[in-house]
């Protein structure tokens, strides 16, 4: 399935031009406050009419302003994820859920019950009122009463932000269940390049209303350049790898990847299972020689393939560690001691306590579209 969107518009003194397609599976809207990806969610549920463009899903067009077609919100068969979970205060959590199938012709839903509540696993909380539930509880009920709408997409609009870090950690296993398991394109809207780097599989860029890149999640997040000035320092590489073993003895997970073993604490995931590791470009160090007496546990050779130089104290440098591309954020100073250039052999050196849960996640495994 596939997404489509090219659509101009003006609300207001704010003007949106916003082109890109994405791959069906979750595709992250990111970009700093006022960059306009509210508005595009909107422009997407059918919220606001647009000035003049197209938007498509899997071949349906939801717009066309040459065409002169604009379906309405309830013909789209759009699912809504807000940042708070607006359920109904009254009604069971089993009532909630149902309330999203009313809407949708009988004919038409291909959303199970028993199947949603599976996957979110929320089989315990059926018969429980809101009032009684934690925040990322009501954000999986959320989630399933807009599934069982059998929506052709799923918009998700920055559903974690009103979550403390414990909460967050909670359900994006949830979401990473959803972006692999279901056949529905997810848009995904985010600032937060943790969520982006972990679940999605594509990202739009969003600045003053423009789209500044869009492509594969891996691509966007090493160019540091694209990020807010906020978020820098959580951006840099996005390594795929498969659980090898666990070391019990001390606590840690041993994953491999095209550009070696690397040693992550403990993660509760099955061996040979796929895993998404983010390696933050301020947490590489460089070594010209194989390091020795160091407490660092990752060292992954490679070879200088590229270095950004910025108008500061700081140089970005690109390591290619046998086809996976890892960034170094170093001094300029570091850069000129250690005589880095494009084609030496060096060492990417990472310690192992530089992955938490906000840099780790479940791979993507083969698409089900």
């Amino acid at each position: 399935m596939t997404l489509s969107v090219d659509i101009r518009h003006c609300q207001g003194d704010f003007r949106i031009e916003a082109s890109f397609t994405g791959s069906g599976r979750l595709t992250a809207l990111f970009g700093p406050s006022g960059s306009g990806k509210s508005t595009l969610i909107n422009l997407i549920a059918g919220l606001i009419r647009p000035e003049e463009g197209r938007i498509e899903v899997d071949g349906k067009v939801l717009v066309d302003t040459k065409a002169g077609i604009f379906l309405p919100c309830h013909r789209r068969r759009i699912g809504m994820v807000f940042q708070d979970a607006r359920l109904f205060p009254h009604m069971s959590v089993r009532s909630n859920l149902l309330y999203g199938r009313w809407f949708t012709p009988a004919a038409e839903r291909y959303m199970d019950m028993d199947a949603i509540v599976d996957l979110l696993g929320i089989g315990a909380l059926l018969e429980r009122k809101p009032a009684g539930l934690s925040g990322g509880e009501k954000q999986r009920v959320a989630i399933g009463r807009a599934l069982l709408s059998s929506p052709r997409l799923l918009l998700m609009d920055e559903p974690l932000a009103s979550l403390d870090e414990a909460r967050k950690a909670e359900i994006m296993p949830y979401i990473e269940r959803l972006r692999d398991e279901m056949k529905i394109p997810i848009v995904y809207v985010s600032h937060s390049v943790a969520e982006v780097a972990r679940l999605a599989s594509d990202v739009v860029v969003l600045a003053q209303g423009k789209v500044t890149a869009s492509g594969p999640v891996a691509g966007i997040l090493r160019r540091l350049d694209l990020l807010p000035a906020g978020e820098r320092g959580e951006g840099g590489a996005l390594v795929e790898a498969v659980v090898l073993r666990h070391d019990d003895a001390f606590s840690m997970t041993v994953l491999g990847s095209a550009a070696g073993e690397i040693r992550v604490p403990g993660m509760n995931i099955a061996v040979g299972d796929p895993v998404r590791l983010r390696i933050r470009a301020r947490d590489v160090m460089i070594a010209t020689e194989p390091p020795t007496g160091l407490s660092a546990l990752n060292i992954l050779p490679g070879k200088v393939a590229s270095i950004a130089y910025g108008d500061g104290a700081e140089s970005e440098v690109c390591i290619d560690c046998n086809g996976v591309s890892v960034i170094s954020r170093i001094t300029q100073q570091s850069r000129q001691t250690l005589g880095l250039r494009p084609g030496l052999s060096v060492f990417a050196v990472v310690k192992t306590v530089s992955f938490d849960e906000t840099s780790t996640g479940k791979g993507m495994r083969e698409a089900h579209l």
